[in-house]
């Protein structure tokens, strides 16, 4: 194959700026390691044929027992040197296919990389030969000897560096090259060396204020909670009809589980799949099930094992709304709440694994309201920010089997559990749940996991109407 793509990861780090016993490549946040964060996203990313990794020496051997093995997309795992510039020179001139055309350039310790940023430095490089990722500076720069300012430079023409940093193959071998020649060994990042020798000029694209550089102590806090916040767009203004069609053809004689699936927003998901030729089952209380009762999904789960032999998919849309303040409250009506939203999601995970595939994908729903609690329904949001964690931490203990498990976070959806709490309300203001629906079978098929996933009005339902697949 012509024109690869190879991303090589710095991890050759020693973390001594942290004073910590393990480099930060190596610190777990979120239930990974840092290292491993950052893989994900390029092993994940469909223009990204290969990927190298560049070691601190010291953790070669743990590298190669314990993270290797879980990528496929990493064909050379090197021992990095004593500078960022020598363990990026390392990594340039492993490459030794000449059908690599273009070279990605990422620090480890960035785990908060986004897919559209890589795809945007990949495009940039069919026209450019080397790329930047910037974004602008918020803090007045200066100029200092330490004891007192020299010059305040004009800040509108000043931008922070991020990574992904890419080039053409021929540019940065060239670079590296130069720079060994001349025995300059001062280099903090690559493209500081196409400018040193003036090999191009570099193209910039928007890099993100989320792509934070685990650098200090505090960024272990920042991180951490920008990842518990994180979340999934699977729709975006690049997706087209074909691309989505092509996805849920793969439902094809899947077998899915829908608990909540006879009304609202499950309803949409058994009628949109089966559309895709899957074999659905639909179960609530109207069918006898009660999600707050384990004995109830187990009898449920174990039906359609029996039957189909298998379970690829779970998917549990089930849940209630109380409105009232806390005070208001009565004490059984709150453990009903939390038994039906919590607990219910709980329970159909737990017995879920005992009948999905290696490999299959559970869905549990949340809500927007999970990043901060609202007044009057304090359970429900309670209730959907502790799903959120609960799939954090069960995405990392499934891993070994490949299962899939994520969580929709819808806004406000017309749904019949929200008429009964709200009343009527225009639709302009509230989502379709074919919308919710049809984002919750992309995710079952994407093998994303671990994250919450947004589905808004103004973006995934626009694109689905504009390119026709909602049309009410």
């Amino acid at each position: 194959m012509m024109d690869k793509t190879v991303a090589i990861i710095l991890a050759g780090g020693v973390g001594s700026r942290l004073g910590w016993e393990t480099p930060k490549q190596f610190v777990k946040i979120a239930g990974k390691k840092v290292i491993e964060h950052t893989l994900d996203v390029f092993e994940t990313h469909p223009l990204v044929d290969e990927v190298y990794v560049v070691i601190n020496p010291y953790y070669y051997d743990y590298f190669l027992e314990t993270i290797l093995p879980k990528y496929k997309k990493i064909t050379k795992v090197l021992k990095g040197g004593s500078t960022r510039q020598e363990s990026s020179k390392i990594g340039v001139y492993a490459i030794d296919d000449n059908s690599v055309e273009k070279v990605l350039i990422h620090d480890a310790v960035r785990p908060l990389i986004t897919k559209d940023i890589i795809t945007n430095v990949i495009k940039a490089l069919d026209v450019h030969c080397a790329v930047d990722v910037v974004i602008p500076a918020i803090d007045t720069i200066v100029v200092s000897d330490g004891r007192t300012i020299l010059r305040i430079p004009n800040r509108k023409f000043l931008y922070q560096g991020q990574t992904p940093q890419g080039f053409r193959r021929e540019v940065i071998l060239k670079a590296h090259k130069l720079a060994e020649d001349e025995g300059f060994n001062q280099a903090t990042d690559d493209c500081s060396l196409v400018l040193r020798y003036n090999l191009c000029d570099v193209h910039v694209v928007s890099g993100s204020v989320t792509n934070v550089k685990f650098t200090y102590n505090v960024d272990y806090y920042v991180l951490d909670r920008l990842f518990q916040l994180r979340g999934e767009y699977l729709i975006n203004e690049n997706t087209t009809k074909v691309e989505i069609e092509s996805k849920l053809s793969n439902l094809k004689d899947k077998v899915i589980v829908v608990f909540g699936g006879t009304s609202g927003i499950g309803e949409k998901i058994v009628e949109i799949a089966k559309h895709y030729g899957a074999r659905t089952y639909a179960f609530s209380r109207k069918t006898g099930v009660d999600v707050s009762n384990p004995d109830s999904i187990d009898e449920a789960l174990k039906s359609v094992y029996e039957k189909e032999g298998t379970i690829d998919y779970i998917v549990n849309t089930a849940g209630t709304l109380k409105m009232g303040s806390l005070e208001s409250r009565e004490i059984t009506d709150i453990v009903e709440e939390v038994n039906i939203n919590f607990l219910g999601s709980v329970f159909v995970t737990k017995l879920g694994l005992k009948y999905i595939r290696n490999g299959g994908s559970i869905i549990l729903f949340g809500s927007s309201s999970y990043t901060r609690g609202r007044m009057n329904y304090s359970i429900y949001s309670a209730t959907k920010a502790g799903l959120v964690n609960f799939v954090q931490a069960v995405s990392d203990e499934v891993s070994d089997r490949e299962i899939k498990i994520s969580i929709i976070v819808p806004e406000r959806t017309k749904t019949p559990m929200r008429l009964k709490n709200f009343g009527k309300e225009p639709d302009e203001t509230l989502l379709m749940p074919e919308t919710v629906a049809y984002v919750t079978l992309l995710a079952l098929v994407s093998g994303v996991t671990g994250l919450p996933i947004h589905v808004r009005k103004d973006v995934e339902e626009k694109i689905l109407r504009k390119i026709g697949f909602i049309t009410t």
